[in-house]
């Protein structure tokens, strides 16, 4: 018996012990934006950043939580110590990068302009001068239309969500709106409010804007989580993870980082 009791003593502080090995990281992102992330009709926590945020704590033996914020305000949050990884489809960007340190780049997604179909509209100048473009608050989207479009005679509108600017695009009160091509397809183009919307023009390259690919932000001196994420993303990139997930929600888009 006491051999039986000292047993259970083991498995229960062996148990205790694997418990305090899994370190609770809390992931803060913005959750109005599909695919990436969004609540389905239960109220649950969805899209491709979830999965993939899942699978990289599984790699990297992590607990995962959630902390919601505005777009905009995730990096201030992230100083804060509201959350210690932000995972919100933000790209790796030299300004960003000035406040904030990264992990390795995890995806890539390229940029592109939604406007009417038919309507001719292409990502220029010449053809937005005139027109009115709606952009997420806090996005490189809208750091890329400010710069290049707005000077030049383009209405540049900023929202704190994407789902606000497909509703003032349906309204007609924008012309279109820059978005990442993942999220514009099936955030919009892929459900009936997007019916009579299409791509214009290809992608807008700007890699000192627009970034080296998506990855999660942390605090500059977070070096220990930094390398236990760089190690749990290497992982989930060579099992095909990523690929499968970007197959999953969003199909035909090469999301492969470029070295």
């Amino acid at each position: 018996m006491k051999k039986l009791n000292a047993l259970f003593v083991a498995v229960g502080l062996l148990s205790s012990m694997s418990a305090l090995a899994q370190e609770t990281l809390r992931y803060g992102l913005e959750s109005q934006y599909p695919p990436f992330e969004s609540r389905n009709a239960s109220g649950e926590l969805e899209g491709f950043d979830i999965e993939l945020g899942k699978a990289i704590c599984q790699a990297g033996n992590f607990k995962c939580s959630w902390v919601e914020s505005s777009f905009d305000a995730l990096i201030p949050a992230l100083a804060a110590k509201k959350f210690d990884a932000i995972n919100s489809a933000m790209n790796i960007t030299e300004a960003r990068m000035k406040s904030i340190g990264f992990t390795k780049p995890i995806y890539r997604i390229p940029s592109q302009l939604i406007g009417k179909s038919g309507s001719g509209l292409q990502p220029t100048v010449d053809s937005l001068k005139g027109k009115n473009i709606g952009v997420l608050q806090g996005s490189v989207q809208e750091t890329f239309a400010k710069k290049h479009w707005e000077p030049q005679g383009v209405t540049v509108t900023s929202y704190q969500d994407q789902n606000q600017v497909y509703n003032d695009m349906v309204a007609g009160r924008l012309d279109g709106t820059l978005v990442m091509s993942a999220a514009g397809q099936s955030g919009f183009l892929e459900k009936p409010q997007g019916k009579g919307f299409a791509f214009a023009g290809g992608a807008v390259e700007d890699t000192q804007i627009l970034g080296v690919g998506i990855g999660f932000g942390l605090r500059k001196d977070d070096a220990k989580r930094k390398q236990e994420l760089d190690a749990a993303i290497t992982k989930v990139q060579a099992d095909g993870t990523v690929t499968k997930l970007a197959a999953k929600f969003f199909p035909g888009i090469d999301v492969a980082v470029k070295e």
